[in-house]
């Protein structure tokens, strides 16, 4: 057999190797995208049996404030656009919108191993790590099993440094309205991509997040997007997050830059 054969049988069974165990992990711990009453779609689409999420009201900290770290969240999948409001479009100004339509699927940040960044779906479940003590907390962390990447939120009351370095996940400082945490985010890169499509942003992306747990099973969040580098004005997108059971946990995920795996590695 010719080495270059061999070399390529051997990605192939590395590859399908990687999905079965990829699949066998989420059936067990029940992951997916879409998930609904008594059970959810997973990452390869399989259907996994899970307990319909509780409905009740939603537990809180010693102070009242909302605890959304007592399990796990899955956020709904989509792209971009089908989180806007029925009947609107992405307000793409004409580079960024040629920008978005000459993007490969080979070249998602994501495919490489690299961080989602802000505003955008995936299967894997995240969770939410409040420093309650005795006082009230002053940081919240956001944790992925993607990637086994978080993002720090300053809760202490601090404002946005005048310059900031920019990073996947940006400078973040929140606070709490009534039962809703709030996120105001800048100092992002331009390198991720906020969905498979390609949507783009550049480095003047200003994000305002606000999650509102309205049940102690559901979590609804709107993100108002501001860039006027590749956009013609701010816009509002809306997605849904389920709390999952008890019983599950963030799994660890190792993934590098650079990773010989499926696109990096030239599977198709």
């Amino acid at each position: 057999m010719k080495p270059a054969r061999r070399i390529a049988i051997g990605r192939a069974l590395a590859l399908t190797l990687a999905l079965v165990v990829l699949t066998v992990s989420l059936s067990g711990q029940g992951q997916g995208g879409n998930q609904g009453q008594g059970g959810n779609i997973g990452a390869l689409g399989q259907q996994v049996k899970r307990p319909p999420a509780p409905t009740g009201p939603p537990p809180r900290l010693p102070d009242g404030t909302i605890d959304l770290g007592d399990a796990t969240w899955t956020t709904r999948g989509g792209n971009l656009a089908a989180w806007l409001k029925p009947g609107e479009e992405l307000p793409l100004l004409p580079a960024a919108k040629a920008l978005m339509e000459s993007r490969k699927p080979s070249e998602d940040p994501y495919a490489w191993c690299l961080p989602m960044g802000v505003v955008r779906g995936n299967p894997y479940p995240t969770r939410f790590i409040q420093n309650y003590t005795h006082k009230k907390p002053t940081h919240l962390f956001i944790m992925f099993e993607l990637m086994n990447t978080f993002r720090q939120i300053f809760l202490d009351g601090q404002t946005h440094p005048p310059e900031v370095d920019p990073t996947w996940f940006g400078h973040s400082v929140g606070w709490y309205e009534g039962d809703t945490l709030v996120i105001d985010s800048v100092g992002f890169n331009d390198k991720s991509w906020f969905d498979g499509r390609g949507a783009p942003h550049t480095a003047q992306l200003h994000t305002v997040e606000r999650w509102t747990r309205v049940d102690a099973g559901h979590m609804v969040t709107e993100v108002l997007i501001d860039d006027p580098g590749a956009y013609s004005r701010p816009f509002t997108v809306r997605f849904e997050s389920t709390l999952n059971p008890p019983t599950d946990d963030l799994m660890e995920y190792v993934c590098q830059e650079n990773n010989q795996y499926g696109f990096a590695s030239g599977v198709r």
